[in-house]
């Protein structure tokens, strides 16, 4: 490991390439690899399958990828850069947010591009194990909440004010909640406070769950064409919100610390700048992969470009990213490596 202030070791590679020949180097690279930890009759370093990983001096970048299309636009994006540019392979892994930090720990993956605020991982790995390290800030602010189609709040002005929904219960009432007005949840996985932000304000509401954010965006698109009234948790940057118009219903104020009580929470959610972390393994040692990831910033507008052709336009992740790369030059050339 390099001392402290000192540059990287950079992995070994093949001169960058914008085409497919780095790919083709890879590939060969590989199969020499593979025959050369069969002549080694399986020592220890290849059980591991870390031997490869940027972290420890190879040429692998294995980034997380959460469920939602915006961080998956994140993920498109650099590892095209990596690939194309840097001359990395790039593997990726979906997993649940906080499974993800556990892996990142671990070192199974070396980067998650876009977190939401977990404190009580922050706390375990980074203050405490010192397992993880910030990566930055990714350039986009997110915040969460709950949003009304904007015609219902047009016909009914005070709905955007919490205190009056509890008069609107029987209009977002569906078969799945039970007589309480329904407030449609994404993934059981994402970060939500609403049982508790309902028990706590006394509302007459039910968290009801699509179970993805492909299956809410379907249900909003449905409410929407019918024009029918919905409450829904939801959250920007989000490229849909470009195409139907939701307006915010007023929770409580976040205060700082509001939410540190999980089941005691009764305010909103707060705007959250993404950050970027990374294995601290990784962030010493993962030379141009770990610089280039430190350095990758970018807008909301740029986030949500990727993301509405990967979701709505139906390209490829790759093929999103290649587009993207193409029209952007001057954007990501500032993320590479000096």
């Amino acid at each position: 490991m390099p001392r402290a202030g000192a540059h990287p070791t950079r992995p070994a590679r093949p001169a960058r390439t914008r085409t497919g020949a780095g790919r083709a180097v890879r590939a060969a690279t590989a199969v020499a690899t593979a025959l050369g930890v069969l002549a080694l009759g399986g020592c220890g370093a290849a059980e591991t399958g870390r031997s490869q990983q940027a972290g420890n001096g190879g040429n692998t970048v294995t980034l997380t990828v959460p469920s939602w299309v915006g961080a998956q636009a994140n993920a498109a994006v650099a590892a095209y850069l990596l690939e194309n540019e840097l001359d990395y392979e790039v593997r990726t892994k979906q997993l649940g947010e906080v499974l993800a930090w556990d892996a990142l720990s671990k070192g199974d993956v070396d980067a998650i591009l876009e977190d939401w605020g977990h404190p009580k991982e922050e706390k375990r790995y980074v203050e405490e194990k010192k397992t993880v390290v910030s990566g930055g800030d990714l350039g986009v602010t997110g915040h969460i909440g709950w949003y009304v189609p904007k015609y219902f709040a047009d016909a009914h002005p005070d709905v955007t004010d919490w205190k009056n929904l509890d008069r609107y219960a029987k209009d977002f009432a569906t078969a799945e909640s039970g007589g309480k007005g329904q407030i449609l949840e994404g993934s059981p996985d994402y970060v939500t406070h609403d049982d508790a932000i309902i028990k706590n304000l006394g509302l007459d509401l039910k968290t009801t769950y699509a179970g993805s954010e492909a299956a809410q965006i379907t249900a909003i698109r449905k409410y929407a064409e019918e024009k029918k009234p919905f409450l829904t948790y939801w959250w920007t940057p989000q490229w849909l919100n470009a195409q139907v118009d939701l307006v915010e219903v007023k929770l409580p104020a976040y205060e700082e610390g509001c939410d540190a009580v999980p089941e005691k929470v009764a305010c909103g959610y707060p705007e959250t700048p993404l950050r970027k972390y990374l294995n601290a393994d990784f962030a010493k040692n993962g030379g141009e992969a770990a610089e280039f990831l430190k350095n990758f910033t970018w807008t909301t507008e740029q986030q949500n470009e990727v993301a509405l052709m990967i979701a709505d336009r139906k390209l490829s992740p790759e093929a999103a990213a290649e587009k993207w790369v193409k029209d952007n030059e001057a954007t990501w050339k500032a993320w590479l490596p000096k």
